[in-house]
């Protein structure tokens, strides 16, 4: 297997926890939908919003089906980005760790703009990775072959030395056609016995030289 010279991550589930519950509660308040209705509205028009054919401002009344004032759009967004930030601090220690011995990293999302801009506000450590792709941006989003394509060519190093780490299995199986070695996070506990098995557990500790194999 191609040793590893970059690692690119998802954001949303691998750099951070699961989504914060009372986030989604003040969303519920401010959209006045139920339970139900916000659980189908916001994923109904989330995929269009990852991919740049929405703006914060059109998805968010198309979540809401009525007409909503700046401060709402605002406050909506605001609780967007709680929404999908309590931090996973064993990966963000690791990334610190890469960042620290100057090894190659991305991130590769599917981010719509309001989140992506409020997300870089809020965490300065975002500057830290060599390549960052928010889907907003390129007008497409993961699964699309393309989006990897444009990850490959900002981390300039060969597909079969990326390892890519991501949260759903769909985008694990695109990266791996576009020639990315993979992972699926589940929990930390599980990734890093995966990370074992594979023999990258070195990464972990990126100052040191990867040991060798007899």
């Amino acid at each position: 297997m191609p040793d590893i010279q970059a690692v690119l991550f998802d954001f949303g589930k691998v750099l951070t926890l699961a989504p914060n519950q009372a986030a989604w509660h003040r969303i519920r308040e401010l959209t006045k939908l139920s339970e139900a209705q916000l659980e189908e509205r916001y994923w109904a028009f989330r995929d269009d919003y990852d991919a740049g054919l929405l703006t914060g401002e059109t998805y968010w009344q198309s979540v809401a089906d009525r007409t909503l004032s700046p401060d709402e759009r605002v406050a909506l967004t605001t609780a967007d980005v709680d929404l999908w930030t309590d931090m996973n601090m064993p990966m963000l220690e690791w990334v610190a760790a890469l960042h620290a011995a100057r090894f190659p990293t991305g991130i590769l999302s599917n981010m719509p703009d309001a989140m992506a801009e409020g997300i870089c506000s809020r965490f300065d450590w975002i500057g830290n990775f060599d390549h960052t792709i928010w889907s907003h941006a390129l007008k497409t989003r993961k699964p699309d072959h393309a989006i990897y394509a444009e990850a490959v060519r900002g981390l300039r190093v060969s597909p079969a030395h990326i390892l890519f780490i991501d949260d759903k299995a769909e985008n694990i199986a695109a990266a791996g056609q576009a020639g990315l070695q993979g992972i699926l996070y589940r929990d930390h506990v599980s990734f890093v016995q995966e990370m074992n098995s594979r023999r990258l557990g070195y990464l972990f500790q990126p100052s040191k030289p990867r040991p060798s194999v007899l």
